[in-house]
């Protein structure tokens, strides 16, 4: 068997495809038994329908009714939302976003709950597969691949943004060469979900992608000064005010339940570890992970690996990374198999893929029954799998002359 996972000769194409067939038949189907049987805009189980993107449609209604700052303050919008829904006992999703974000909860809430849910999980969706058909265009296996992605029904199922997170920061990788203007539109949009932005200014900087970077930060000061205009420099400080009760309840207290966060912190503080130490341990993984990428840029790492390790790198490094931003890990499979299958796959890779393929679907419960944190250990070794591999391919990266690539 030990030989079987090896050579990874067990995953065979007709296998893959089976595999992520059998799982989307029994996301999508399990996902319409859940929303089928309640009310017009809740569930059977009387939740909204894709829970957290009834947090999105609400804090776009209060801004519609005129109350900008109000959406920031959890209580003023968890009232606001049980009206919407016309249920005191309905439950509440908040509002945990930057100012920039608020243009596209506007204009989702110009529609009824339902068609913007539609309209907004269908075009992110797009985005998604459009990134990975734009990084792996020769195969049309890895749509396949993407389409049965456990994480594509857990983010399905909360309604969440990580389609469009993972669409933005694919095409932001992939294009750093070849456009960089439009990559850096691609990765100065992703301001809207702060925590994964850690790691692409090392990526940027150290290699050498300067007009990338200019166009990220003009993207960032040109959504700031739009926002401003718009509703005023108050909501700002409301943003803030609202990030404070995020961090304490949300990321330190864990009322979400640990098991959902997949990070270092959210580990250590489920084994009871003080704040200190959990942020301790935190800090390390991520000064790791900036180390290595920051040594991969700036030696010119092989682009697909060091864009899988980004896309892997950026779940990482963070202390608040839900089992659904996992949707990212699509990109970094897709960027690391299109490698493999030009490269030739190295022992123990394919199986390796497809164990972070499988772990949206196993991290959760199996944090909650056992309290091992496996999605965490699963993109560690991820990680730590591509670095090596591109120290393989390279193994002069540690002794090459210190440069500054492209222009």
């Amino acid at each position: 068997m030990l030989e079987h996972i090896r050579s990874g000769d067990w995953l065979t194409e007709e296998r893959a495809r089976a595999y992520a067939l059998i799982v989307a038949v029994i996301g999508f189907g399990g996902l319409a038994l859940i929303w089928i049987g309640g009310g017009a805009m809740t569930d059977r189980f009387g939740r909204p329908i894709a829970t957290d993107f009834s947090g999105v449609w609400t804090a776009g209604r209060m801004l519609l009714s005129g109350d900008a700052a109000g959406l920031f303050d959890p209580w003023t919008h968890f009232a606001f939302q049980r009206r919407a829904f016309n249920d005191p006992n309905v439950e509440v999703y908040g509002w945990h976003y930057p100012p920039f974000f608020l243009a596209v909860a506007a204009l989702l809430a110009t529609m009824p709950y339902v068609a913007a849910l539609a309209v907004w999980q269908a075009s992110t969706f797009a985005l998604y597969l459009g990134a990975i058909r734009a990084i792996a265009p020769a195969h049309r296996l890895l749509i396949v691949v993407a389409v049965g992605f456990p994480a594509v029904f857990v983010t399905l199922g909360h309604g969440h943004n990580a389609f469009l997170t993972a669409g933005l920061l694919g095409f932001g990788l992939l294009l750093l060469d070849r456009r960089p203007v439009v990559a850096g539109i691609c990765i100065g949009l992703l301001a809207y979900k702060p925590q994964f932005g850690l790691i692409l200014p090392v990526v940027m900087v150290l290699g050498g992608h300067w007009r990338a970077v200019a166009a990220a930060a003009a993207t960032v000061a040109a959504m700031s000064v739009a926002v401003t205009l718009w509703l005023g420099p108050e909501v700002w400080l409301a943003f803030l005010k609202g990030a404070s009760f995020t961090r304490a309840v949300i990321l330190e207290d864990g009322i979400t339940g640990w098991h959902k966060i997949q990070s270092a912190f959210s580990a250590f503080r489920s084994f009871g570890a003080p704040l200190p130490l959990a942020y301790g341990a935190q800090f390390a993984v991520t000064g790791a992970v900036l180390a290595v990428l920051a040594l991969m840029a700036f030696r010119d790492a092989d682009r697909r690996l060091l864009a899988a390790m980004a896309a892997t790198g950026a779940l990482l490094a963070t202390p608040y990374c839900l089992d659904y931003d996992m949707t990212i890990l699509g990109v970094a499979v897709a960027f690391a198999a299109a490698h493999g299958v030009e490269k030739g796959f190295a022992p123990f890779e394919k199986s390796l893929l497809a164990l972070v393929w499988i772990v949206p679907l196993m991290a959760r419960a199996t944090m909650m029954v056992t309290g091992v944190p496996l999605g965490v250990m699963v993109m560690a070794l991820f990680f730590g799998f591509l670095a090596a591999r591109a120290l393989a391919e390279k193994p002069d990266i540690l002794a090459a002359p210190w440069r500054f690539a492209r222009g």
